[in-house]
Protein backbone atom coordinates (compact mmCIF):
# COMPACT_ATOMS: atom_id res chain seq x y z
CA UNK A 1 0.00 0.00 0.00
CA UNK A 2 1.28 3.57 -0.26
CA UNK A 3 3.00 5.37 2.16
CA UNK A 4 4.27 2.32 4.53
CA UNK A 5 6.85 1.81 6.17
CA UNK A 6 8.83 -0.64 7.94
CA UNK A 7 8.89 -1.16 11.62
CA UNK A 8 12.20 -3.55 11.32
CA UNK A 9 12.81 -6.82 12.04
CA UNK A 10 11.82 -9.11 15.24
CA UNK A 11 13.80 -11.95 17.11
CA UNK A 12 14.08 -14.68 16.12
CA UNK A 13 11.54 -17.21 17.99
CA UNK A 14 12.50 -20.86 18.36
CA UNK A 15 9.50 -23.27 18.61
CA UNK A 16 9.30 -25.85 21.45
CA UNK A 17 8.16 -29.49 20.34
CA UNK A 18 4.55 -28.88 18.67
CA UNK A 19 0.53 -31.04 19.21
CA UNK A 20 -0.25 -33.29 17.25
CA UNK A 21 -3.14 -31.41 15.80
CA UNK A 22 -0.45 -29.56 14.43
CA UNK A 23 2.20 -31.41 13.09
CA UNK A 24 -0.85 -32.67 11.26
CA UNK A 25 -1.94 -29.55 10.06
CA UNK A 26 1.89 -29.39 9.00
CA UNK A 27 1.52 -32.73 7.25
CA UNK A 28 -1.62 -31.33 5.75
CA UNK A 29 -0.73 -28.13 4.51
CA UNK A 30 2.50 -29.60 3.13
CA UNK A 31 0.19 -32.16 0.82
CA UNK A 32 -1.26 -28.73 -0.35
CA UNK A 33 1.61 -27.39 -1.06
CA UNK A 34 2.89 -29.73 -3.62
CA UNK A 35 -0.80 -30.48 -5.01
CA UNK A 36 -0.96 -28.95 -9.06
CA UNK A 37 -4.24 -27.03 -7.59
CA UNK A 38 -6.32 -26.19 -4.81
CA UNK A 39 -9.57 -26.23 -7.09
CA UNK A 40 -11.04 -29.51 -5.38
CA UNK A 41 -10.54 -27.93 -1.63
CA UNK A 42 -11.62 -24.75 -2.67
CA UNK A 43 -14.47 -26.49 -3.71
CA UNK A 44 -15.01 -27.79 -0.50
CA UNK A 45 -14.38 -24.27 1.09
CA UNK A 46 -17.37 -22.87 -0.29
CA UNK A 47 -19.41 -25.86 0.56
CA UNK A 48 -18.75 -25.79 4.01
CA UNK A 49 -18.61 -22.07 4.21
CA UNK A 50 -22.05 -21.82 2.63
CA UNK A 51 -23.86 -24.43 5.27
CA UNK A 52 -22.66 -22.36 7.79
CA UNK A 53 -22.39 -18.59 7.31
CA UNK A 54 -22.64 -16.80 4.08
CA UNK A 55 -19.43 -14.86 4.77
CA UNK A 56 -17.49 -17.65 6.73
CA UNK A 57 -13.72 -17.22 5.46
CA UNK A 58 -12.88 -19.59 2.92
CA UNK A 59 -10.34 -20.81 4.73
CA UNK A 60 -12.65 -22.61 7.22
CA UNK A 61 -12.86 -25.16 5.18
CA UNK A 62 -9.16 -26.29 6.49
CA UNK A 63 -10.35 -25.82 10.02
CA UNK A 64 -12.29 -29.29 10.19
CA UNK A 65 -9.28 -30.89 10.46
CA UNK A 66 -7.64 -28.66 13.36
CA UNK A 67 -11.00 -28.75 14.66
CA UNK A 68 -10.97 -32.53 15.05
CA UNK A 69 -7.93 -32.63 16.70
CA UNK A 70 -9.08 -29.93 19.10
CA UNK A 71 -11.89 -31.79 20.49
CA UNK A 72 -10.07 -35.10 21.09
CA UNK A 73 -7.49 -33.34 22.74
CA UNK A 74 -9.99 -31.18 25.22
CA UNK A 75 -11.39 -33.23 28.13
CA UNK A 76 -14.73 -33.68 28.19
CA UNK A 77 -15.34 -31.95 31.19
CA UNK A 78 -13.40 -28.58 29.96
CA UNK A 79 -15.89 -25.34 30.16
CA UNK A 80 -16.89 -25.24 26.30
CA UNK A 81 -15.58 -21.57 26.53
CA UNK A 82 -12.25 -22.86 26.81
CA UNK A 83 -12.83 -25.51 23.87
CA UNK A 84 -13.97 -22.66 21.93
CA UNK A 85 -10.74 -21.09 22.51
CA UNK A 86 -8.39 -24.02 21.79
CA UNK A 87 -10.15 -24.75 19.07
CA UNK A 88 -9.96 -20.98 17.75
CA UNK A 89 -5.71 -21.04 17.96
CA UNK A 90 -5.27 -24.37 16.55
CA UNK A 91 -7.57 -23.05 13.26
CA UNK A 92 -5.49 -20.11 13.42
CA UNK A 93 -2.06 -22.18 14.10
CA UNK A 94 -3.26 -23.84 10.57
CA UNK A 95 -4.28 -20.42 8.66
CA UNK A 96 -0.83 -19.56 9.22
CA UNK A 97 0.42 -22.89 7.73
CA UNK A 98 -1.09 -22.25 4.75
CA UNK A 99 -0.30 -19.20 4.41
CA UNK A 100 3.37 -19.40 5.11
CA UNK A 101 2.94 -22.71 2.14
CA UNK A 102 2.17 -20.02 -0.50
CA UNK A 103 4.84 -17.66 0.16
CA UNK A 104 2.43 -15.11 2.53
CA UNK A 105 4.67 -13.31 4.84
CA UNK A 106 2.46 -11.27 6.48
CA UNK A 107 1.15 -12.62 9.33
CA UNK A 108 -2.50 -12.35 10.25
CA UNK A 109 -2.11 -12.19 14.16
CA UNK A 110 0.52 -12.04 16.55
CA UNK A 111 1.55 -15.74 17.23
CA UNK A 112 0.80 -16.49 20.62
CA UNK A 113 0.87 -19.33 22.38
CA UNK A 114 -2.02 -21.74 23.14
CA UNK A 115 -5.20 -21.34 25.62
CA UNK A 116 -3.75 -21.76 29.55
CA UNK A 117 -5.57 -24.96 29.54
CA UNK A 118 -4.84 -26.72 26.21
CA UNK A 119 -4.25 -30.47 26.80
CA UNK A 120 -2.12 -32.32 24.31
CA UNK A 121 0.63 -34.42 24.28
CA UNK A 122 3.35 -31.48 24.65
CA UNK A 123 2.03 -28.46 26.45
CA UNK A 124 4.01 -24.97 25.61
CA UNK A 125 3.66 -21.45 25.02
CA UNK A 126 4.99 -19.29 22.64
CA UNK A 127 7.62 -16.50 24.06
CA UNK A 128 6.35 -12.53 24.07
CA UNK A 129 9.62 -11.62 22.44
CA UNK A 130 7.74 -12.95 19.19
CA UNK A 131 4.53 -10.76 19.21
CA UNK A 132 5.77 -7.58 17.82
CA UNK A 133 4.58 -7.05 14.13
CA UNK A 134 7.67 -7.06 11.59
CA UNK A 135 6.65 -3.77 9.54
CA UNK A 136 3.15 -1.37 9.25
CA UNK A 137 1.45 -3.77 7.15
CA UNK A 138 1.34 -6.62 9.50
CA UNK A 139 0.67 -3.95 12.73
CA UNK A 140 -2.37 -3.04 10.49
CA UNK A 141 -3.83 -6.36 9.99
CA UNK A 142 -3.09 -7.20 13.55
CA UNK A 143 -5.16 -4.47 14.59
CA UNK A 144 -7.74 -4.88 11.69
CA UNK A 145 -8.18 -8.65 12.67
CA UNK A 146 -8.96 -7.22 16.44
CA UNK A 147 -11.41 -4.40 15.11
CA UNK A 148 -13.48 -6.16 12.46
CA UNK A 149 -13.96 -8.51 14.99
CA UNK A 150 -15.58 -6.39 17.22
CA UNK A 151 -17.85 -4.68 14.37
CA UNK A 152 -18.87 -8.06 13.74
CA UNK A 153 -20.59 -8.37 16.87
CA UNK A 154 -22.06 -4.63 16.62
CA UNK A 155 -23.53 -5.22 13.15
CA UNK A 156 -23.51 -8.94 12.64
CA UNK A 157 -24.10 -10.39 8.50
CA UNK A 158 -28.46 -10.57 9.07
CA UNK A 159 -27.98 -6.46 9.85
CA UNK A 160 -25.64 -5.74 6.84
CA UNK A 161 -27.89 -7.85 4.57
CA UNK A 162 -30.86 -5.66 5.10
CA UNK A 163 -29.16 -2.64 4.72
CA UNK A 164 -27.98 -3.88 1.10
CA UNK A 165 -31.39 -3.35 -0.27
CA UNK A 166 -30.80 0.12 0.46
CA UNK A 167 -27.91 0.41 -0.48
CA UNK A 168 -27.03 2.57 -3.75
CA UNK A 169 -26.59 0.42 -7.08
CA UNK A 170 -23.47 -0.21 -7.56
CA UNK A 171 -21.66 1.01 -10.33
CA UNK A 172 -19.16 -0.50 -12.96
CA UNK A 173 -15.62 0.32 -11.82
CA UNK A 174 -13.94 -1.88 -14.53
CA UNK A 175 -15.94 -0.60 -17.51
CA UNK A 176 -15.10 3.57 -16.33
CA UNK A 177 -11.36 3.06 -16.21
CA UNK A 178 -11.88 1.24 -19.84
CA UNK A 179 -14.03 3.37 -21.21
CA UNK A 180 -11.40 6.42 -19.59
CA UNK A 181 -8.43 4.68 -21.33
CA UNK A 182 -10.36 4.62 -24.85
CA UNK A 183 -11.28 8.12 -24.13
CA UNK A 184 -7.87 9.66 -23.37
CA UNK A 185 -5.42 6.78 -24.59
CA UNK A 186 -3.78 7.00 -21.82
CA UNK A 187 -4.00 5.17 -18.00
CA UNK A 188 -7.45 5.53 -16.60
CA UNK A 189 -7.28 7.12 -13.20
CA UNK A 190 -7.99 6.17 -9.76
CA UNK A 191 -7.37 9.26 -7.69
CA UNK A 192 -7.07 8.10 -4.14
CA UNK A 193 -8.64 10.62 -1.66
CA UNK A 194 -6.45 9.99 1.46
CA UNK A 195 -5.64 12.47 4.68
CA UNK A 196 -2.67 10.65 6.26
CA UNK A 197 -0.82 7.47 5.84
CA UNK A 198 1.57 6.28 8.48
CA UNK A 199 4.77 7.38 7.08
CA UNK A 200 4.40 10.43 5.44
CA UNK A 201 2.16 11.59 8.44
CA UNK A 202 -0.94 13.83 7.23
CA UNK A 203 -0.58 14.87 3.57
CA UNK A 204 -3.40 17.26 3.89
CA UNK A 205 -4.31 19.64 6.56
CA UNK A 206 -7.23 21.27 4.97
CA UNK A 207 -8.57 17.76 4.13
CA UNK A 208 -12.56 17.87 3.13
CA UNK A 209 -12.90 14.75 1.35
CA UNK A 210 -16.59 15.58 -1.14
CA UNK A 211 -14.09 18.91 -2.28
CA UNK A 212 -11.22 16.83 -3.08
CA UNK A 213 -13.52 13.72 -4.73
CA UNK A 214 -15.06 17.01 -6.40
CA UNK A 215 -12.06 18.07 -7.98
CA UNK A 216 -10.75 15.19 -8.94
CA UNK A 217 -13.58 14.32 -10.77
CA UNK A 218 -13.41 17.78 -12.54
CA UNK A 219 -10.03 17.12 -13.45
CA UNK A 220 -11.12 13.46 -15.90
CA UNK A 221 -10.47 11.04 -12.78
CA UNK A 222 -12.29 7.60 -13.63
CA UNK A 223 -12.81 6.43 -10.48
CA UNK A 224 -11.82 7.19 -6.73
CA UNK A 225 -9.94 5.45 -3.94
CA UNK A 226 -11.49 6.42 -0.07
CA UNK A 227 -9.40 5.27 2.66
CA UNK A 228 -11.62 3.67 5.27
CA UNK A 229 -9.08 2.93 7.27
CA UNK A 230 -9.30 4.88 10.33
CA UNK A 231 -6.19 4.57 12.72
CA UNK A 232 -2.92 4.18 10.26
CA UNK A 233 -4.09 6.63 7.53
CA UNK A 234 -7.29 9.13 9.20
CA UNK A 235 -9.84 7.74 7.22
CA UNK A 236 -13.38 6.35 7.68
CA UNK A 237 -16.99 4.94 5.90
CA UNK A 238 -18.47 8.08 6.88
CA UNK A 239 -16.20 9.69 4.40
CA UNK A 240 -17.13 7.14 1.41
CA UNK A 241 -20.77 8.00 2.20
CA UNK A 242 -20.47 11.74 1.94
CA UNK A 243 -18.77 11.18 -0.98
CA UNK A 244 -21.69 9.37 -2.74
CA UNK A 245 -24.34 10.92 -1.70
CA UNK A 246 -22.87 13.99 -2.69
CA UNK A 247 -23.62 13.36 -6.30
CA UNK A 248 -19.69 12.22 -7.23
CA UNK A 249 -20.22 10.22 -10.26
CA UNK A 250 -16.91 8.55 -10.72
CA UNK A 251 -16.91 4.24 -9.50
CA UNK A 252 -15.75 4.13 -5.89
CA UNK A 253 -13.11 2.38 -4.29
CA UNK A 254 -13.04 0.90 -0.58
CA UNK A 255 -9.21 0.99 0.26
CA UNK A 256 -9.23 -0.90 3.05
CA UNK A 257 -7.46 -3.48 4.89
CA UNK A 258 -9.93 -6.84 4.37
CA UNK A 259 -9.01 -9.72 7.01
CA UNK A 260 -12.47 -11.40 6.64
CA UNK A 261 -15.75 -11.38 4.16
CA UNK A 262 -17.69 -9.09 6.37
CA UNK A 263 -15.84 -6.21 4.72
CA UNK A 264 -17.17 -6.79 1.63
CA UNK A 265 -20.86 -6.53 2.73
CA UNK A 266 -20.25 -3.82 5.04
CA UNK A 267 -18.03 -1.96 2.31
CA UNK A 268 -21.40 -2.47 -0.34
CA UNK A 269 -23.93 -0.94 2.21
CA UNK A 270 -22.02 1.92 2.78
CA UNK A 271 -22.04 2.60 -1.28
CA UNK A 272 -18.36 0.96 -2.46
CA UNK A 273 -18.76 -0.15 -5.88
CA UNK A 274 -15.10 -1.72 -5.27
CA UNK A 275 -12.57 -2.64 -2.69
CA UNK A 276 -9.05 -3.87 -2.52
CA UNK A 277 -7.77 -7.47 -1.92
CA UNK A 278 -3.97 -7.88 -0.85
CA UNK A 279 -2.39 -11.04 -1.86
CA UNK A 280 0.67 -10.26 0.56
CA UNK A 281 -2.33 -10.59 3.69
CA UNK A 282 -4.75 -12.98 1.91
CA UNK A 283 -4.37 -17.03 0.79
CA UNK A 284 -5.42 -18.26 -2.14
CA UNK A 285 -9.04 -19.65 -1.14
CA UNK A 286 -9.69 -16.70 0.86
CA UNK A 287 -9.27 -14.69 -2.46
CA UNK A 288 -11.35 -16.90 -4.44
CA UNK A 289 -14.15 -17.26 -1.92
CA UNK A 290 -14.20 -13.10 -1.57
CA UNK A 291 -14.08 -12.71 -5.55
CA UNK A 292 -17.15 -14.59 -5.46
CA UNK A 293 -19.11 -12.48 -2.97
CA UNK A 294 -17.52 -9.15 -4.34
CA UNK A 295 -19.72 -10.58 -7.49
CA UNK A 296 -22.50 -11.20 -6.01
CA UNK A 297 -22.66 -8.42 -4.62
CA UNK A 298 -22.01 -6.12 -7.10
CA UNK A 299 -18.61 -5.26 -6.15
CA UNK A 300 -15.20 -5.18 -8.20
CA UNK A 301 -12.34 -6.78 -6.87
CA UNK A 302 -8.94 -5.32 -7.01
CA UNK A 303 -6.42 -7.64 -6.27
CA UNK A 304 -3.16 -6.46 -5.11
CA UNK A 305 0.56 -7.75 -5.53
CA UNK A 306 4.12 -7.24 -4.89
CA UNK A 307 6.21 -9.84 -6.62
CA UNK A 308 6.26 -12.36 -9.26
CA UNK A 309 5.06 -15.02 -6.55
CA UNK A 310 1.68 -13.44 -5.57
CA UNK A 311 1.18 -12.63 -9.81
CA UNK A 312 1.61 -16.32 -10.68
CA UNK A 313 -0.47 -16.75 -7.56
CA UNK A 314 -3.52 -14.48 -8.69
CA UNK A 315 -3.03 -15.57 -12.67
CA UNK A 316 -3.60 -19.02 -11.74
CA UNK A 317 -7.29 -17.92 -9.93
CA UNK A 318 -10.11 -18.04 -12.42
CA UNK A 319 -12.60 -14.75 -12.51
CA UNK A 320 -9.86 -11.89 -11.32
CA UNK A 321 -10.13 -9.42 -13.96
CA UNK A 322 -8.50 -6.44 -12.06
CA UNK A 323 -4.67 -6.65 -10.66
CA UNK A 324 -2.97 -3.85 -9.04
CA UNK A 325 0.82 -4.16 -8.89
CA UNK A 326 2.07 -2.04 -5.91
CA UNK A 327 5.70 -1.27 -6.33
CA UNK A 328 6.36 -1.17 -2.67
CA UNK A 329 8.75 -3.79 -1.38
CA UNK A 330 7.35 -5.22 1.08
CA UNK A 331 10.65 -5.96 3.05
CA UNK A 332 12.26 -2.67 2.67
CA UNK A 333 9.64 -0.45 1.44
CA UNK A 334 11.58 1.02 -1.32
CA UNK A 335 9.53 2.11 -4.08
CA UNK A 336 10.64 1.15 -7.92
CA UNK A 337 8.66 1.62 -10.87
CA UNK A 338 10.06 -0.64 -12.78
CA UNK A 339 8.75 -4.03 -10.70
CA UNK A 340 5.52 -3.13 -12.69
CA UNK A 341 7.68 -4.13 -15.82
CA UNK A 342 9.31 -6.99 -14.41
CA UNK A 343 5.29 -8.38 -13.37
CA UNK A 344 4.01 -8.22 -16.88
CA UNK A 345 7.36 -9.29 -19.07
CA UNK A 346 7.32 -12.63 -20.69
CA UNK A 347 4.65 -15.20 -20.04
CA UNK A 348 2.82 -13.63 -17.61
CA UNK A 349 2.29 -10.65 -19.57
CA UNK A 350 1.30 -13.05 -22.20
CA UNK A 351 -1.07 -15.16 -19.76
CA UNK A 352 -2.75 -11.05 -19.19
CA UNK A 353 -3.25 -10.38 -22.66
CA UNK A 354 -5.14 -14.32 -22.70
CA UNK A 355 -7.20 -13.60 -19.67
CA UNK A 356 -7.27 -10.06 -20.35
CA UNK A 357 -6.82 -8.74 -17.05
CA UNK A 358 -6.45 -5.01 -16.88
CA UNK A 359 -3.63 -3.99 -14.67
CA UNK A 360 -3.36 -1.16 -12.58
CA UNK A 361 -0.13 0.59 -11.52
CA UNK A 362 0.51 1.46 -7.48
CA UNK A 363 2.85 3.51 -5.75
CA UNK A 364 6.11 5.99 -7.00
CA UNK A 365 3.68 7.73 -9.74
CA UNK A 366 4.50 11.12 -9.69
CA UNK A 367 5.44 12.62 -13.44
CA UNK A 368 3.71 12.43 -17.05
CA UNK A 369 7.49 10.35 -17.53
CA UNK A 370 6.28 7.76 -14.72
CA UNK A 371 2.70 7.33 -16.22
CA UNK A 372 4.45 6.87 -19.84
CA UNK A 373 6.80 4.24 -18.69
CA UNK A 374 4.17 2.21 -17.03
CA UNK A 375 1.71 2.44 -19.53
CA UNK A 376 4.17 1.11 -22.31
CA UNK A 377 4.92 -1.76 -19.28
CA UNK A 378 1.33 -2.84 -20.28
CA UNK A 379 -0.84 -0.81 -17.59
CA UNK A 380 -4.08 0.30 -18.31
CA UNK A 381 -4.85 2.18 -15.12
CA UNK A 382 -2.99 4.05 -12.62
CA UNK A 383 -4.12 4.45 -8.66
CA UNK A 384 -2.13 7.64 -7.41
CA UNK A 385 -2.94 9.37 -4.22
CA UNK A 386 0.09 11.07 -2.71
CA UNK A 387 1.65 12.96 -5.76
CA UNK A 388 -2.37 14.67 -6.44
CA UNK A 389 -3.81 15.03 -2.92
CA UNK A 390 -1.21 17.29 -1.69
CA UNK A 391 -1.20 19.91 -4.93
CA UNK A 392 -3.26 23.39 -3.46
CA UNK A 393 -5.37 21.97 -6.86
CA UNK A 394 -6.10 18.78 -7.52
CA UNK A 395 -7.32 18.96 -10.73
CA UNK A 396 -4.30 20.78 -12.14
CA UNK A 397 -2.68 18.44 -9.96
CA UNK A 398 -3.94 15.74 -12.38
CA UNK A 399 -2.78 17.70 -15.41
CA UNK A 400 0.73 18.30 -13.90
CA UNK A 401 0.57 14.50 -13.18
CA UNK A 402 -0.64 13.28 -16.99
CA UNK A 403 1.29 16.33 -18.71
CA UNK A 404 -1.95 17.66 -20.06
CA UNK A 405 -6.07 18.17 -19.47
CA UNK A 406 -7.45 14.81 -19.23
CA UNK A 407 -10.85 16.00 -18.12
CA UNK A 408 -13.90 15.02 -20.99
Amino acid sequence: MEGLASLGTIPKVSFPPISSSIRRSKFLSRRLNRRPSMDALSRNSISVASSSSPISPAIRAQQTESEAGSAAASPVNEPKENDLKVKEWEVGMFQDEVAASQGIRIRRRPPTGPPLHYVGPFQFRLQNEGNTPRNILEEIIWYKDKEVSQMKERRPLFSLKKDLDSAPPARDFLGALKAAYVRTNLPGLIAEVKKASPSRGVLREDFDPVEIAQAYEKGGAACLSVLTDEKFFQGSFENLQKIRNAGVECPLLCKEFVVDAWQIYYARSKGADAILLIAAVLPDLDIKYMTKICKMVGLTPLVEVHDEKEMDRMLAIEGIELIGINNRNLETFEVDISNTKKLLEGERGQKIREKNITIVGESGLFTPDDIAYVQEAGVKAVLVGESIVKQSDPTKGIAGLFGKDISA
